[in-house]
């Protein structure tokens, strides 16, 4: 089967004219069952919520609702944006980024929530400058990678030039206080980076100098060093410090194999903080038990999948920039769910995390709207391309 047709046979086309937009079908399904599944899920976690907040019960379901309308409006908008102009404009966009960044630090602009700055209000819409971040670290990466991957293969350089600009965006983010959206564009720069084919050695050493710092920045702030301590043994003080782990871990305990039903909780009336936002899995395993969080699982693991085949068409069809655009949304997507997933499950320290797609938020709701939408794109130009050049179509695509 050639490339062309392997694309086309799962794709949904889009046509207005006679300009045409392939959606990768499966992608779609994916995203659209977890953002599906996510809104029912924040509906059911957050009506006591609202009842108490805002005395509407529906306040946070219709406030999400508007949010996912909102993620695919801007998502729409941004599939209309060929591949290049992101190219052209990824440093730039990564400065712009920085200073974003910069503007949540300044008082009476950057929005404080529990203690921690990094929200700006936008036309009444609150907005979470590190989601925007991910997004433009992952571009400015793969603008990198295309533009230097004989040094990244090469030299350690092509590992520190990159990871030296993205560590200014990691001292603003840390000053917020946001560790936890430090480790992931950490951690996704220096995927894109090793699938670029850094060498090992290099790789090594930089994973051994960021997991140092990591430690460092742990052992100087107090409340770092209690998470580790809560999350080693949270029944120490399950009250205090160990009491968002401890109830977490009573939501899937009482969940078992097929839950309690939906809307059926205990955990989320007050006992589980954030249950709607970074603690949503938790509800979803008291819930829907087992079944439910498999199911969720197997969608982030469909939606990764789909990302790097793209990134590997991409990839073998000459077009770096796309390929490792596709590559790091595809590591951002799946590290950010596994580290809230873990932190629910006990198996990492507590960070601050949404759930993709399926946490309550606008701002984060847009930002991953958009990077599906740049999937989707790549996706479509690389259908464009080999459809205008029928002579040289390689035969190794599979979909």
């Amino acid at each position: 089967m050639t490339t062309n047709a392997a694309l086309r046979r799962r794709s949904l086309v889009l046509q207005w004219g006679e300009r045409r937009f392939y959606l990768d079908t499966p992608l779609l399904l994916a995203a659209a069952g977890l953002m599906l599944l996510g809104y029912v899920m924040v509906a059911s976690a957050s009506l006591h919520l609202g009842d108490k907040l805002a005395e509407d019960s529906f306040y946070f379901p219709r406030h999400q609702l508007v949010h996912i309308v909102l993620g695919l409006l801007v998502g729409g908008f941004t599939a209309t944006v060929r591949l290049d102009v992101w190219r052209k404009t990824a440093l730039g966009l990564y400065f712009v980024g920085i200073l974003l960044l910069s503007l949540v630090l300044v008082p009476g602009i950057g929005k404080a929530v529990n203690g921690s700055s990094r929200w700006l209000d936008l036309l009444g819409l609150r907005i979470q400058v590190s989601e925007v971040m991910k997004l433009l670290a992952v571009i400015y990466v793969a603008s990198f990678i295309e533009r230097h991957i004989d040094t990244v293969r090469r030299s350690i350089q092509g590992m520190v030039r990159p990871l030296t600009l993205l560590s200014v965006a990691s001292v603003l983010l840390l000053m917020e206080p946001d560790f936890g959206a430090t480790a992931v564009i950490m951690a996704t720069a220096l995927g894109m980076l090793f699938l670029a084919g850094a060498r090992l050695w290099q790789f090594g050493l930089l994973i051994a100098l960021v997991t140092a710092a990591g430690l460092v920045l742990i052992y100087t702030e107090e409340y770092r060093v209690r998470r580790i301590l809560s999350f080693i043994d949270p029944w120490a003080d399950p009250l205090n410090t160990g009491f968002q782990l401890t109830q977490a871990l009573i939501a899937f305990g009482r969940g078992e194999w097929v839950g309690v039903g939906l809307g059926s909780s205990v955990q989320k009336l007050f006992y589980l903080p954030e249950a709607h936002t970074d603690f949503l899995f938790s509800v979803i395993g008291e819930e829907l038990g087992l079944v439910g969080t498999t199911a969720v699982i197997l969608l982030f693991a469909l939606l990764v999948w789909r990302a790097f085949l793209i990134g590997r068409w991409a990839e073998r069809g000459g077009d770096r920039f796309a390929a490792f655009l596709a590559y790091g949304i595809g590591l951002w997507f799946g590290l950010q769910a596994f580290i809230n997933m873990g932190v629910n499950m006990g198996l990492l320290p507590t960070k601050g995390l949404t759930l993709p797609l399926m946490s309550y938020g606008g701002g984060s709701m847009m930002v991953m709207c958009s990077a599906l939408a740049i999937l989707f794109r790549v996706r479509s130009e690389l259908i464009e391309a080999w459809a205008a050049a029928p002579k040289v179509r390689p035969t190794w695509v599979r979909a």
